[in-house]
């Protein structure tokens, strides 16, 4: 018998039929023997739905009321699933975020999980029972409901299974793994069957939809083997785990784009002390997420500084940055929507050096002029024009020959 936290996504809990696709494969897992707890995302476009309501009645939604709206369509899908399963005649029960008690701070639409209230579930699991957890939700110390942000049940889910010690947290999406690029754009994309946690984390970053980076970063943290499955084959699938030998013979595993990125540069900064603070604090007072950030060198006491942000983030970053670009004497602030980030991931890179140069080869082959670089140990990372995002990454996956291995 093993403990199995298995996780289906919006498309796979879509309608009513879904469900009860989701239904069968609960069934099939608890009459092998195993103890199950299914975390379910809301309804495909749900969660889209109700921001929409909440933006129409107000601008700027208060953050506790905003959550509270838009945790719901998870309520729908649990209840949902667990009548289904009553129904099949196997024992289950639904239970919210603030009913199991995940714990989180106050961070509206971006809450963090502090700890998890493990006693209800162990209850229901000793009775034999199917425990159904509404993921994205969480409760702060007040008992206010907080949301763990976009793909936050991904987090909820591998939260779960590091909490219980589960054997394996099992997510299923409408895809049958990880791939090389986006099968949709790149036509040679390949699965992957597995890939290491860090390769993962840094895919899902730089714009892998998969999974939320976040729930990468527990899933390593804790050593629970993460395992990507399709809700609608059985064929496929890819293990998210420790790296091995094997893996750190892979130079380069993929090929990701992130088309939800804007520009933002400060104009002539002045080159001194504190300055790059002041910038960055009313950002980071909102809960605003920079990425990459470069600094040109100074000239005559003052320098460029160029950073991005999400796109749906833009407009208050901006004002945020005019503010302070007033106060600080900066000559101006210069954005720009039409960009996107194209990135390579590998282990292998830390071993093998030309592998930037064969990256800008590529992508000056093709025409394709770049804007901003970044790197880490395991990753490059290039902001491009967003028309050319399609042609960046079929060219860098034909340049890598990822579709040969």
């Amino acid at each position: 018998m093993a403990l199995v936290v298995q996780k289906y996504g919006g498309s796979s809990v879509a309608d009513i039929n879904k469900l009860e696709n989701v239904a069968r494969r609960v069934v099939k897992s608890k009459e092998a023997g195993n103890d199950i707890i299914v975390v379910l995302s809301a309804m495909a476009g749900e969660t889209d739905r109700l921001i929409q309501l909440a933006h129409k009645v107000a601008d700027e939604p208060d953050g506790r009321e905003y959550d509270a709206l838009i945790s719901t369509g998870e309520q729908l899908t649990v209840t949902l699933l667990s009548i289904i399963l009553n129904r099949m005649g196997f024992r289950a029960k639904s239970l919210l975020g603030y009913q199991v008690k995940i714990v989180t701070d106050r961070s509206y639409t971006k809450a963090r999980i502090f700890h998890i209230d493990t006693k209800k579930i162990c209850k229901e699991l000793k009775k034999g029972t199917i425990v159904v957890v509404a993921g994205f939700q969480g409760v702060d110390k007040d008992g206010n409901i907080t949301t763990l942000g976009r793909g936050g049940s991904d987090t909820s889910a591998v939260a779960l299974a590091a909490a219980l010690k589960a054997d394996v947290c099992d997510i299923y999406t409408d895809v049958d793994g990880i791939y090389t690029a986006d099968p949709n754009i790149c036509r040679k994309a390949r699965r992957l069957s597995r890939i290491s946690y860090d390769e993962m984390l840094e895919m899902a970053r730089a714009g892998a939809k998969v999974l939320q980076p976040r729930s990468v970063e527990l899933a390593k943290k804790y050593e629970v083997p993460v395992y990507v499955r399709s809700s609608f084959t059985n064929e496929g699938g890819t293990l998210v785990t420790k790296e091995d030998v094997e893996m750190e013979r892979e130079v380069v595993c993929g090929v990701t784009y992130d088309r939800d990125q804007a520009k933002i540069t400060v104009v002539r900064v002045a080159d001194r002390p504190g300055i790059a603070a002041r910038l960055f604090t009313p950002l980071a007072h909102h809960n605003i997420m920079v990425d990459m950030i470069i600094q040109n060198a100074s000239l005559e006491g003052y320098t460029d500084l160029t950073f991005t942000v999400s796109r749906k983030e833009l407009k208050k970053a901006h004002e945020l940055v005019q503010e302070v670009a007033k106060e600080i004497g900066a000559d101006r602030v210069a954005i720009d929507a039409d960009v996107s980030k194209i990135s390579i991931i590998g282990v292998g890179m830390i071993s093998h050096s030309g592998v930037a140069a064969k990256m800008f080869s590529a992508l000056a082959g093709e025409g394709v002029n770049i804007l901003m670089i970044s790197t880490s140990e395991i990753k490059i990372s290039c902001v491009i024009q967003e028309k050319y995002t399609e042609l960046a990454v079929t060219a860098l996956h034909d340049a890598f020959g990822l579709d040969k291995r």
